[in-house]
């Protein structure tokens, strides 16, 4: 009879163990789903902080288009800010800070690479819903304002979305402006897919300033 107890009480065990493994990795998970929703927040009051210290411009001409000019910037709390980026269709005005880093991009999107003046800059950013997350639902034809630390404002229009692997860094960023690539683009923002295997990419062309 004791050992009839005993094998009956070790699944019992066994049950319980796999119960309490179960409730602790269900417990965690609603930890991490918390705490992404609060670092998004977060990252999106963040963001509204630092462009309400950046203009809002209006002026979409420029007075100096030299593609070899740097651009102005503006530091705040310690991070140099070459100006904003917004889509007005998404409600959405962020910052962009002048490098990146993985560090930075936790407070705003950041140039990855490139320069307005010579109509080839490339933007990176986080995925958070109050970040980059909602490009992934960009459409052609979509209107993106690039705002400087002058106020000097240049009108943009969503041309394509694409989605390019990790590895894809030169198709992220040559364009028939910069080098021999036949890819027409003015502008680029880029942020992790969902599953963070590829990049999701948004390419805008330039509607307004010289020549066009």
């Amino acid at each position: 009879m004791a050992k009839a107890e005993q094998r009956e009480t070790t699944p019992r065990k066994r049950g319980g163990v796999l119960i309490g493994i179960g409730i602790a990795l269900i417990a965690a998970a609603l930890a991490l789903t918390a705490y992404n929703l609060w670092d998004a927040y977060r990252a999106g009051q963040d963001a509204a902080a630092i462009s309400s210290q950046l203009p809002e411009g209006t002026q979409e001409t420029a007075l100096k288009w030299d593609k070899n000019a740097d651009m102005p910037t503006k530091t705040i709390d310690g991070y140099r800010y070459i100006g904003t980026i917004a889509i007005p269709s998404m409600n959405l005005k962020l910052p962009v800070m002048a490098k990146w880093d993985y560090d930075r991009m936790t407070i705003s999107p950041c140039r990855y690479s490139g320069s307005y003046w010579a109509d080839d800059m490339v933007i990176c950013g986080h995925d958070y819903s109050t970040h980059f997350g909602p490009i992934a639902n960009c459409t052609p034809g979509q209107d993106v304002y690039f705002t400087n630390v002058n106020g000097l404002r240049i009108h943009y229009q969503v041309s394509n979305v694409e989605i390019l692997r990790p590895t894809d860094v030169e198709k992220m960023i040559e364009n028939s402006k910069n080098s021999s690539a036949t890819a027409e683009w003015d502008l680029s923002l880029f942020t992790c897919t969902i599953s963070g295997q590829a990049r999701c990419t948004v390419r805008c062309v330039r509607v307004s300033g010289p020549n066009r």
